[in-house]
């Protein structure tokens, strides 16, 4: 049994070291924003809208940059699987060249045409509110280029397995975050700035730290000065073949979401609080989900890279299976301890609370069962490099069920919130649909490994 051990890539020591960070950077995330919510919310009604309605744009465009350096990881993991580590550290410098680039674009964009980004996505709102939005966008949009970096970063140390880096950088980001908006925003008593110059100054200092300690030759994969500063096409290409569906997929997700809101804001407030109270609350019970996410990029793209299928498929059982314990035990207990949750929202109205209630449960329930199989699964195929059936299972199941769905139940049949959570819930069948047959059928395998 040792020797089989001694064989295997990762050991649950080196498994746990990935994961327990990876969860804790997610958990870090979760709560400061929850914190920032608190915060925001003593500078205004309008301050509120409008960094609420432009975090959902920024969602969106962060999602790019998480695309990316998944594509990244995917990449760099397998040529360490490889033992090819000269094109991991080129890898490496052309994801940072690519992550730089595509924030500086995204900057660009959102300060030259935020005004008519901020009108496509909502409509007719106040002018308070579209003032308080433009000013959070365009000093959040300096900050694009940073997280992109830092993403890129990120992504070098977790695909070789050193998750601890990127934790400790994003406690520090999200401490100065924190800090830096209580400062502003109780001490300097500043509005909707004091919200985005805090978010702006942390960004900086993570890309800083991160890229620095990325390029320290001590680090087993280390940025090279000589891969910063040509263009290799063809590594480029290979990270863009994995990064553009996934792209293309979850920046669907998040237009899907903003879709689904403007559904329910038909509805009236009651609806509209008690589904960002359930939001919020769900967020923590997919905690666990979304770092093994990360971690199966990183474990099964380096099997790839060795080319053993079987170390894939080993790792893939395992990984889920610790998934459906952990987050199946942290779901459970949002579901038998959904009042005392809800009751950290004090204003709420009673209406507001059975809806938030109902939601929440109905989410935690479902989501010890499906949401792994139907959301951490398919990391697997990613980091295969079966990228485009991902991308089109991803993209028309929240079209068709997500969105067409949520507009059937929610809008035509008058059931509001409530028809967006069924519908919710019969994507993610659908996901699991396509994806749970296409791991077992093995056609995966093969696809190709960079060389």
């Amino acid at each position: 049994m040792q020797t089989v051990e001694k064989q295997r890539l990762f050991s649950n020591q080196k498994l746990i070291r990935l994961i327990i960070p990876l969860i804790i950077e997610q958990g870090l995330t979760i709560l400061v924003g929850m914190c920032d919510g608190v915060m925001v919310s003593s500078v205004g009604e309008a301050a509120i809208s409008g960094v609420s309605l432009v975090d959902m744009i920024n969602a969106v465009i962060l999602t790019l940059f998480a695309a990316l350096a998944t594509g990244g990881a995917v990449v760099t993991s397998q040529f360490l699987g490889a033992r090819q580590p000269d094109k991991a550290r080129k890898s490496a410098g052309q994801l940072v060249m690519l992550a730089g680039s595509l924030g500086i674009a995204a900057a660009a964009l959102c300060l030259l045409f935020g005004r008519q980004i901020m009108g496509v996505f909502f409509g007719s709102i106040s002018p308070q509110v579209m003032e308080a939005g433009l000013i959070y966008l365009r000093i959040t949009a300096l900050s694009f280029p940073f997280i992109a970096l830092y993403n890129a970063g990120a992504a070098i140390f977790r695909s070789t397995g050193n998750s601890r880096v990127s934790m400790k950088v994003s406690v520090l980001m999200n401490l100065i975050n924190v800090c830096g908006n209580a400062l502003c925003i109780y001490g300097l008593k500043m509005g909707v700035e004091g919200v985005a110059i805090p978010t702006l100054i942390s960004r900086m200092t993570a890309a800083v730290v991160i890229l620095v300690l990325a390029a320290s030759p001590k680090q087993e994969l280390y940025l090279q000065r000589e891969s910063l500063q040509s263009v290799d096409r063809k590594m480029m290409g290979s990270i863009l073949h994995i990064g553009i569906p996934s792209a293309c997929e979850n920046t669907f997700f998040q237009l899907g979401r903003l879709t689904v809101v403007s559904m329910i804001a038909l509805f009236g407030t009651t609806q509209t609080s008690a589904n960002a109270v359930a939001n919020t609350l769900d967020s923590i019970g997919i905690i666990v989900g979304q770092a093994m996410g990360l971690a199966m990029v990183t474990v099964v793209g380096q099997c790839v890279g060795a080319e053993d299928t079987d170390q894939c498929v080993y790792y893939t059982k395992k990984l889920m299976i610790w998934t459906y314990l952990l987050q199946g035990l942290t779901n459970a207990m949002i579901f038998l301890f959904v009042d005392p949750l809800i009751g950290l929202y004090s204003s709420l109205s009673a209406e507001t609370v059975d809806l938030a209630r109902l939601l929440v449960r109905i989410h935690s329930f479902f989501a010890m069962f499906m949401w792994p199989a139907a959301f951490v699964l398919p990391n697997a195929l990613r980091a295969a490099n079966d990228v485009k059936f991902t991308m089109w299972v991803g993209v028309g199941s929240m079209v068709v069920f997500r969105i067409a769905g949520s507009w059937l139940l929610c809008v035509y049949l008058g059931m509001g919130a409530l028809g967006v959570w069924i519908a919710m819930i019969v994507d993610w069948v659908c996901r699991i649909g396509f994806f749970l047959p296409r791991v077992l059928s093995g056609k995966w395998k093969g696809k190709y490994v960079p060389g």
